[in-house]
Order: C-alpha cells, then sequence, then structure tokens
C-alpha cells in the first residue's frame, strides 16, 4: 500500500443510517455499505468494455454481491475525462436487461444516470436507488422523476462533467466548506421538488471539477461532511489522484475506503469489493 496523503485516521464514528428504499427493501444498519461498480460501457475509465456482454455483467454484478457488495451500481453512460455523451434511449438499451434481472434476484440496484427517463424506467425495473452524478443539474427533470419513483437519491456535488466546459477548480479560502454550501443548495432544490429527506444521499464528487489536491483534503476534512446531516457516499476507486500515489490501485482504493468509512462515510463505492470488504472489517 502506498503512504496516503492523509492525516491518522479519527476515531471510529458511529456509521449513519442507511436512506430509505423502495419495495420494502432495506440497507443493513449499524456498519458502512459497499456499493459495487458495474459499468455496462465501452470507454469507462478503469473497466470500459468488459462487461458490455449481459451475461458477464451479471456474472461479475452476482460476484461482488458474494464478495460483499451491499448494492450494486449500474451505469451505462461513461463520464470519464472527455467522454462521449449518449442518449437516455441508448443508456437504457444498455443496461434494462441487467437492471431488471439484479433487481428481480432481490439484489439492491442503484443506477448511474444523468437522464430523467432512465431514471423513471429504473424505478419501474426495481431499481432501489437513483445515482446521479450531477445532483439534479444535467437534466431539469431529475429531481421530479426521483421524488415519483420513491428511490433513494445520491446527490452529487456538481459543477460539470469531468474535461467539459463549466469545469473549474476554484472554491475559495475553504474548499470543503464551499463544496457544503454547494451541494446543500442541490439538495433543497430535490426536497423543493418533492424528494424526502429520508432518501437523501450526499457525495462529494471526487474527481469532479477538484484537483488530485482538492481530492486530498476533502478526504482529509471528511467529517466535516458527515455533519450536514444525510448519509455521505464515497468514490475514490481507481480515480486519477488515487492512481497519482504509483502503487496499486486497488490497495489504494481499499485503504482509502476504510479511512472514509472510520470518518463517518455511510457508504464506499468500488470496483474491488472483496479488498475493500476486507479493508473495512
Amino acid at each position: 500500500m502506498s503512504a496516503l496523503p492523509l492525516p491518522p485516521a479519527p476515531a471510529s464514528s458511529p456509521v449513519p443510517s442507511p436512506p430509505a428504499l423502495p419495495g420494502g427493501l432495506s440497507l443493513p444498519t449499524g456498519r458502512a455499505a459497499i456499493m459495487g461498480i458495474l459499468n455496462v460501457t465501452p470507454d469507462s475509465f478503469s473497466d470500459g468494455g468488459r462487461y458490455v456482454d449481459p451475461a458477464a455483467a451479471l456474472e461479475h454484478a452476482r460476484a461482488m454481491v458474494e464478495a460483499g457488495a451491499d448494492i450494486v451500481d449500474v451505469g451505462g453512460e461513461s463520464t470519464r475525462p472527455n467522454s462521449t455523451r449518449i442518449s437516455a434511449e441508448e443508456e437504457w438499451a444498455r443496461i434494462g436487461a441487467i437492471v431488471s434481472a439484479l433487481a428481480g434476484d432481490g439484489i439492491i440496484v442503484s443506477v448511474d444516470t444523468l437522464h430523467a427517463s432512465t431514471a423513471r424506467a429504473a424505478a419501474e425495473a426495481g431499481a432501489a436507488i437513483i445515482n446521479d452524478v450531477s445532483g439534479g443539474r444535467w437534466d431539469p427533470q431529475m429531481n421530479a422523476a426521483v421524488a415519483a419513483s420513491g428511490c433513494a437519491y445520491v446527490v452529487q456535488h456538481y459543477r460539470a462533467l469531468p474535461g467539459m466546459p463549466g469545469e473549474h477548480f476554484d472554491y475559495g479560502e475553504d474548499l470543503v466548506g464551499t463544496l457544503i454550501e454547494r451541494v446543500t443548495h442541490q439538495v433543497r432544490d430535490a426536497l423543493d421538488t418533492g424528494v424526502t429527506p429520508d432518501k437523501i444521499v450526499i457525495d462529494p464528487g471526487l474527481g469532479f471539477s477538484l484537483t488530485n489536491d482538492q481530492c486530498w483534503q476533502i478526504l482529509a476534512e471528511l467529517p466535516r461532511l458527515t455533519t450536514c446531516g444525510y448519509p455521505v457516499l464515497i468514490g475514490a476507486s481507481r480515480k486519477r489522484f488515487v492512481k497519482a500515489l504509483g502503487g496499486d490501485v486497488d490497495t489504494d482504493s481499499a485503504a482509502i475506503a476504510a479511512h472514509a468509512v472510520t470518518s463517518g462515510a455511510w457508504a464506499v463505492r468500488v470496483h474491488d469489493v472483496a479488498a475493500t470488504a476486507a479493508a473495512i472489517a
């Protein structure tokens, strides 16, 4: 494991309650949750193309659950730097059968999407969580779609997709304070549209309009983010700032997940579920 540029881990914090889910589903309480990443895309930064075949995708998803994933986060559109946008119809064609199959197995499915129509279709297919990296800012119908669905809602801090116009890195003298103010405004917009507070999860969006150093600063000051009153999801796995350490990216990602959990994160979003489960045990 590389030496992480983080302060010593704080005393272990109580694990926040998970968000409420639809359809009688529930997540474990009293421990952090693991969200396993399933990219059904040809161009994701880490594993693009590996799981475009539905059979391979389902096999990998079930293996992640066996390894300890509480949630499978299914994505059909890459948001890597300078990625190509696709239509909501193409996105759903990639992921629809997979979402339905996993939900039919009783697996708690999250859908990583920017599109309100995909969120609606996912909820109808049995998804329990909508994970929008724009936190309701890309599609003006997203907040209303999530509110009507009853799904839990991951509201990620957002300025722009990586490499796109609008991306900038100036947060003034208090990075974390500014980020909290901005994501709190996004949450307020979701609540005003009818999403209930018990459905909300916040995500600082590591790697989105944030430099490598800023990502490390957010992780170092993560306890501040947990005081917002909502469960916090951290997604550091295999991101650019982790790869820049030069070590084994999955080992380092697991160590960051352990730090996040100790700092009060409710859940971590990861590629290597087994390594993460061992690190946070």
